[in-house]
């Protein structure tokens, strides 16, 4: 796999050698010092360019420059889009280097908060790049209110009882898209909460919380490792359990701080609930 520098150094050599590209912005994991550096990391990288039409929807230039992917997908065809100002590539390469490359031509697609590191500006500031600015909009942890809190502790409770009657009748997709889009969805939104509180709200747990074990005490990340089931009912049930038993004191956590009012009722009418089927 090629290192770092070689593939920013073909990043600003393609740029360099085309006057309509104009600057190059490194945006997502690579650009956030917060974030430990590994070989599996994507290059995030905008092309700022002063005409979109020599490379929208052209993956011919794409290759020309950057060599031919293993593949490429083009988000913006697959949706039918028309020249919106952006355009994306996102491609993997035969030694593993994936590198989503944009074409921006509306300044709107640039600054959305996020971590942002400008590589080459042509223009000095002058010309196409805006102040960028990493403000709390990157940060993916939000305060709840309380209709938010309420419509999580319920949907948590409340979706539980698909998963029990899946079980009982066999219906393993279903039985593991309701646990996992539903059920655990809310339980990572209480995580995020729970996490949220520890920071004053200034942080990020990644995508599907997947820095999750960094910002949660080991025996706590041990437990929510354990939610985690195979296609077997019995240890699906043992992941209920699981979830069950963690998602009470987080919701109990983030109501003391907010002052939110946390139903016990829903539990034990789910916890019940759960038991008749179970016992069946």
């Amino acid at each position: 796999m090629r290192t770092e520098q070689e593939v920013m150094d073909l990043i600003l050599k393609v740029a360099n050698s085309d006057e309509l590209i104009r600057g190059v912005l490194l945006s997502g994991s690579r650009a956030d010092s917060s974030i430990p550096k590994d070989q599996y990391q994507d290059y995030d990288i905008g092309f700022a360019v002063t005409d979109m039409k020599p490379f929208f929807n052209n993956p011919t230039w794409v290759e020309e420059k950057f060599g031919k992917p293993l593949i490429m997908q083009m988000p913006e065809t697959l949706r039918g889009s028309e020249d919106d100002g952006n355009f994306f590539y996102l491609m993997i390469f035969p030694d593993g280097v994936r590198i989503d490359l944009s074409f921006i031509f509306d300044e709107a697609y640039i600054d959305n908060g996020e971590p942002v590191v400008v590589l080459l500006d042509k223009d000095d500031g002058n010309g196409f790049f805006p102040p960028i600015t990493i403000d709390e909009k990157y940060w993916n942890i939000k305060p709840p209110t309380a209709l938010d809190y309420r419509s999580n502790c319920s949907n948590f409770w409340w979706c539980l009882n698909n998963v029990a009657k899946g079980i009982m009748r066999d219906e393993l997709p279903y039985v593991m898209n309701m646990l996992h889009d539903a059920v655990r969805c809310n339980l990572h939104e209480m995580i995020n909460w729970h996490i949220g509180l520890q920071y004053e709200f200034n942080i990020s747990t990644g995508k599907d919380g997947k820095f999750f074990k960094k910002f949660l005490p080991p025996k706590l990340y041990t437990q929510y490792a354990a939610s985690y089931s195979d296609g077997n009912y019995e240890n699906i049930w043992n992941a209920v359990d699981v979830m069950c038993e963690m998602f009470p004191p987080l919701a109990l956590s983030v109501a003391e701080h907010f002052g939110f009012s946390y139903h016990q009722d829903e539990e034990n009418g789910m916890r019940e609930y759960l038991k008749l089927v179970r016992d069946v």
